[in-house]
């Protein structure tokens, strides 16, 4: 089994947030001593954060839940509970991060570049922050925010300064196997190599690049033959691309017909490659049965022929695009945007839906059995400007109304009947 996975599926849980808790001050000395409940801890975050030091999605591949610590409970006395630790998961260089609806979510592709995949719940309020002139005694609090939850799919674009492209058996593997201290898989047939091998070639005293050998492409690699996609996704970061056309195929197919199908195929799966600096090679020079194309420089993997002039000619291309690079912070730090506000959303003539965070908060963390927590709810969706947004939305006695997995009926005085 191969120990290179560039796909795969990720369930990232964030923590619980802990609750509440409901205390009064209870010594000898103190008359009637007020609430004194102290607040839940926040769950801790999943942060995905590029690793240059990560190669592969692999360690994804037979464990891919990661949860992050919950909160934990208030205690009396105001003692809050302690926050739940934070998860940093490493991710390669270059991993994009999709939806299940296929939606990008975030391109990790700097190392250092952090995004946050699920946040930690919120925790509770303990009953000494529900003190008020008209609640003296609150005997409730919020429970813990529950974090949030998803499966997500993380692909792997290799970041390479030069992407070797070419048929099958074409001789790629030997070629980074020679400049580099790579040792990919060789043979002596079609698809010897079955995912990409990445290898650093030190071009010059004071140069180094990193070099993609990529599996070889087909004539409709671009509609997904073959596993076309799976391959030339490695192929769109590569600021150089090196096609090696072969002198002695073993179908007879000539260099030029192998140069305008994989022009084709590269273009047909994302024209902008056709406009990537680009250097023709040669190969199998040794044992040559076709004529060489202009504009083609002959190698020799096996024998070292030609080499040293190739090599020159990608560093010089690679030093080029390298300097029109804009460097970006390698500390940056992605954030959703939270939605922010009341939406209310209209499901046939008698259900509407309430979203927002604030709503769905002070709904899904408060006792609705306790008369006192009700109250406060009541308080603060009309505070929110649920009520208002309701009735502009065309709300009706008796119509549903649904805040979070709740549902209650909606009255004309503005409150709900849970």
């Amino acid at each position: 089994m191969s120990n290179f996975v560039d796909e795969c599926g990720l369930n990232v849980k964030g923590g619980d947030g802990g609750a509440g808790c409901v205390a009064f001050r209870r010594e000898a000395h103190v008359n009637r001593g007020g609430p004194d409940g102290g607040d839940g801890g926040d769950g801790g975050n999943i942060w995905l954060i590029a690793d240059h030091n990560t190669a592969s999605l692999l360690s994804f591949r037979d464990y891919p839940h990661r949860r992050a610590e919950s909160g934990r409970h208030g205690e009396g006395k105001r003692k809050h509970g302690a926050r739940g630790g934070s998860m940093e998961v490493p991710v390669p260089v270059g991993t994009i991060v999709r939806n299940q609806e296929g939606q990008i979510l975030a391109d990790l592709s700097s190392s250092g570049m952090k995004w946050v995949a699920a946040r930690g719940g919120e925790g509770g309020k303990g009953n000494a922050r529900f003190l008020a002139n008209n609640r003296r005694a609150p005997s409730f609090a919020e429970q813990g925010e529950s974090g949030e939850e998803q499966w997500l799919r993380l692909e792997l674009k290799l970041l390479a300064d030069v992407a070797l492209i070419g048929f099958p058996n074409v001789g790629k593997s030997t070629l980074i196997s020679r400049i580099s201290a790579a040792r990919p898989k060789i043979a002596d047939y079609p698809f010897t190599t079955l995912v990409p091998n990445l290898g650093v070639v030190k071009a010059s005293e004071d140069f180094e690049m990193v070099v993609a050998d990529i599996p070889g492409l087909i004539e409709g690699a671009s509609s997904g033959k073959g596993l076309g996609h799976q391959f030339l996704r490695h192929v769109e970061r590569a600021r150089v691309l090196v096609v090696l056309l072969d002198l002695a195929s073993y179908d007879g197919t000539q260099p030029h017909e192998q140069l305008e199908t994989l022009l084709t195929e590269l273009g047909t799966y994302n024209p902008e490659l056709l406009e990537r600096p680009r250097l023709l090679l040669a190969s199998k020079y040794d044992v040559k049965v076709a004529e060489i194309p202009d504009s083609c420089i002959p190698i020799s993997s096996v024998t070292g022929y030609g080499l040293p002039t190739a090599l020159a000619e990608i560093e010089q291309l690679v030093r080029y695009e390298r300097s029109q690079t804009v460097v970006t912070s390698r500390d940056e730090v992605i954030h959703r945007p939270l939605p922010q506000g009341i939406q209310i959303q209209r499901e046939g003539d008698k259900l509407f839906t309430v979203h927002g965070r604030n709503a769905e908060r002070a709904v899904a963390l408060n006792d609705l059995t306790n008369i006192e927590a009700l109250q406060y709810v009541q308080v603060s969706l009309e505070r929110l400007g649920v009520n208002k947004a309701l009735k502009r939305a065309g709300v009706k006695e008796g119509d549903i109304v649904r805040i979070g997995e709740l549902e209650f009926e909606f009255q004309e005085d503005g409150n709900f009947d849970f």
